[in-house]
C-alpha cells in the first residue's frame, strides 16, 4: 500500500528486518511518503505489525545466501533497500566474553547486510539513479566502549561493507549510505516509562525521516556518507 504521492511516488523500497522495534514506523514514512513497500523478517509473526501498510510482507532468513537470493528473486525489482536487523549481546571484558555472542552478532548485523546486498546490488544498478541503500549503525563504531566489542566490531564490518558498495553504485548513480544513532526511542518505550528524557536516544520517527530523504531523489548526491543522528 503508499498514498500514492509524495516524495518516494512509484518507488519500490524492501526492508530488511520490518518487524523490530524501527521497522514498523520506518515502513508506514515510506508508506506515507508514496512508496511501494516490501517488508522481511524472520518470521511471519514479526510482520504482522507492518502487514496493513506493506505491499508484499514475507519470512526471509536473511543471515544467509538462500535466504536473501530467495527474497530478491520473489520481488524481481526494487528501487531501494533499507537493512534494519539489529541485536545486541556484550557487557564483559574481552577475555570473559562469549565468543557465541560474537557468533550470533556477526550473523545478525553482518552476514545479513553481505548477503541482502550481493542479492540485491543487480537490482539496485538496474534502478539507476534510482538506486539506494541504507544501513542503521550505531555511533559505538567511532567510539567503542568496554563490554561492545563484538557490537562494535560486527557494526564497523558491516558499515565499511555498506562503503564498499557505495563505490559501486557510483557509476550506475546510486547510492549508499550510514544512518549513525546512538540508541533508539519507539513510543511504547515513552509510554511505558514517561518520566525517563531519553537525552542520548534517538527518536524512531527522526530516524523514518531520514531513511524517507536517503530513499529520495533529494538525496541523490548523498553516497558513501554516515549521517549522524546523535548528540556528540
Amino acid at each position: 500500500m503508499s498514498a500514492g504521492g509524495g516524495a518516494l511516488a512509484g518507488r519500490r523500497i524492501a526492508v530488511a528486518g520490518a518487524g523490530g522495534g524501527l521497522g514498523p514506523t520506518v515502513v508506514r514514512a515510506l508508506a506515507d511518503a508514496g512508496a511501494w513497500v516490501a517488508a522481511a523478517d524472520r518470521t511471519d509473526a514479526h510482520l504482522d505489525v507492518v502487514r496493513d501498510v506493506a505491499g508484499d510482507a514475507r519470512a526471509a532468513d536473511l543471515v544467509t545466501a538462500e535466504g536473501a537470493r530467495a527474497w530478491a528473486d520473489a520481488l524481481g525489482e526494487v528501487d531501494g533497500l533499507l537493512h534494519l536487523v539489529g541485536g545486541w549481546r556484550g557487557g564483559d571484558d574481552l577475555e570473559d566474553m562469549d565468543l557465541a555472542d560474537l557468533d550470533l552478532l556477526e550473523k545478525l548485523l553482518f552476514h545479513s547486510v553481505v548477503h541482502t546486498t550481493r542479492a540485491f546490488a543487480p537490482l539496485l544498478k538496474a534502478a539507476g539513479d534510482r538506486g539506494r541503500f541504507a544501513l542503521v549503525s550505531s555511533s559505538v563504531v567511532a567510539k567503542p566502549t568496554a563490554g561492545n566489542a563484538a557490537y562494535a566490531a560486527t557494526k564497523a564490518a558491516a558499515e565499511a561493507w555498506t562503503l564498499t558498495l557505495a563505490s559501486e553504485l557510483a557509476p550506475t548513480q546510486g547510492t549508499a549510505n550510514v544512518v549513525v544513532v546512538t540508541a533508539i526511542v519507539t513510543p511504547q518505550m515513552r509510554e511505558e516509562s514517561p518520566q525517563k528524557a531519553y537525552k542520548t536516544f534517538t527518536d524512531v520517527g527522526e530516524i523514518a525521516d531520514a531513511l524517507v530523504y536517503l530513499s529520495s531523489s533529494a538525496a541523490r548526491k548523498m553516497n558513501g556518507q554516515r549521517l549522524h543522528l546523535h548528540a556528540a
